[in-house]
């Protein structure tokens, strides 16, 4: 009994370490003989600030439920980037689907200089100085961050 209790206590430790934060919560609509059936799509980012990195995507009956099923499928998908004297060690670019982003490697105080879902991304996975460029025109908001994905997978030591 009591080794279920610091079970518990050690997975709510680990749980403590990571930071998550929701990009995107969207109403999905399936088309069913009796109507429209709604469900919702969650997309959450999952870091440590440490160089570990994940992205989470989700569909649930409701908010809440998207939103805890997309947390445990970025904790799932969780990776390990390589960061330099905090930024990252080269420029970067990368393409996923129609989004395209360029990262570059800034000075030490520039500060996060990216926005929207390539921010989210660079903040979690603990990159402190780097600036960032979304070239193509997507503004999906899961694209755009898988694309900061692949490219710091790209990155080399």
């Amino acid at each position: 009994m009591s080794q279920d209790r610091n079970y518990n206590k050690k997975q709510n430790e680990k749980d403590k370490e990571y930071d998550s934060r929701v990009l995107d919560i969207a109403r999905i609509t399936r088309v069913v003989a009796g109507g429209r059936r709604f469900r919702f799509r969650a997309v959450v980012v999952m870091g440590d600030g440490k160089g570990k990195i994940g992205i989470g995507l989700a569909k649930g009956a409701d908010v809440a439920l998207a939103v805890e099923k997309a947390t445990h499928q970025a904790k799932k998908h969780l990776e390990v980037i390589k960061i330099k004297n905090g930024t990252i060690s080269h420029l970067v670019a990368a393409k996923y689907s129609a989004a395209k982003i360029i990262l570059m490697p800034a000075k030490h105080g520039r500060g996060i200089v990216a926005g929207g879902a390539v921010r989210a991304v660079c903040e979690l996975a603990g990159i402190k100085d780097v600036v960032a460029k979304i070239i193509s025109r997507s503004t999906n908001k899961l694209n755009n961050a898988r694309a900061t994905l692949v490219a710091l997978r790209k990155l080399k030591a």
